[in-house]
């Protein structure tokens, strides 16, 4: 029998020092058709409220706009993002069931349910095309990983906003501080155009 872990997110509690917050990991037993296991590795913790509104901020969310926050924990990024900035739509992606319950009940608490939605998965799986913003916290290994996805899936424009953490050679059009946290901005450039590495 073969055990293979695949980390697929991570958060850290903030930018001065990193403590691994919401890794994940998907347990695959070879052999045994169906018996992959999704579980959080290590206990949520969430983005500060401060932070929250300063990558909204950032990305510039306004009516009209569909937001998805990829490892969306108890759903606060998404909540906000309709309830405080207009965003016509926002999605939230998270591989813990027990938070994908979390934030359904946020979200009816707010009266914003029937603007958001919650989807329990691997970010790295999800349909993340029709986005106009996304939102990320995460560790830089895993934004590492995900560029090529947000580069090759996202339309040019979409606006891209990381908590904590950059994505290595690719230059953020905008880093602001907010609350003593660092916060990056990208755009999506037009195909082609040598934008960004891939």
């Amino acid at each position: 029998m073969m055990v293979v872990f695949t980390f697929t997110a991570a958060m850290a509690s903030n930018a001065a020092s990193v403590s691994t917050a919401q890794q994940k990991v998907t347990v695959q037993v070879s052999g045994s058709p169906g018996s992959s296991v999704q579980a959080p590795e290590v206990p949520f913790v969430p983005t500060p409220e401060g932070a929250v509104d300063g990558m909204l901020a950032l990305a510039g969310v306004k009516p009209g706009d569909t937001v998805y926050d990829l490892g969306s924990g108890d759903g606060r990024i998404v909540i906000s993002a309709v309830q405080k900035h207009g965003a016509k739509h926002a999605v939230g992606v998270d591989i813990n069931p027990e938070r994908i319950a979390e934030a359904n009940q946020n979200a009816s608490q707010a009266g914003v349910k029937n603007k958001v939605e919650f989807r329990q998965g691997d970010l790295f799986d999800a349909d993340i095309r029709d986005a106009s913003v996304v939102t990320l916290y995460l560790l830089p290994s895993v934004n590492e990983r995900l560029k090529s996805k947000l580069l090759s899936e996202l339309k040019p424009g979409t606006r891209i906003v990381s908590h904590s953490f950059d994505m290595g050679d690719w230059a953020p059009t905008k880093t602001v501080q907010s609350e003593g946290r660092t916060l990056y901005l990208w755009v999506v450039p037009e195909r082609g155009t040598g934008g960004a590495p891939r």
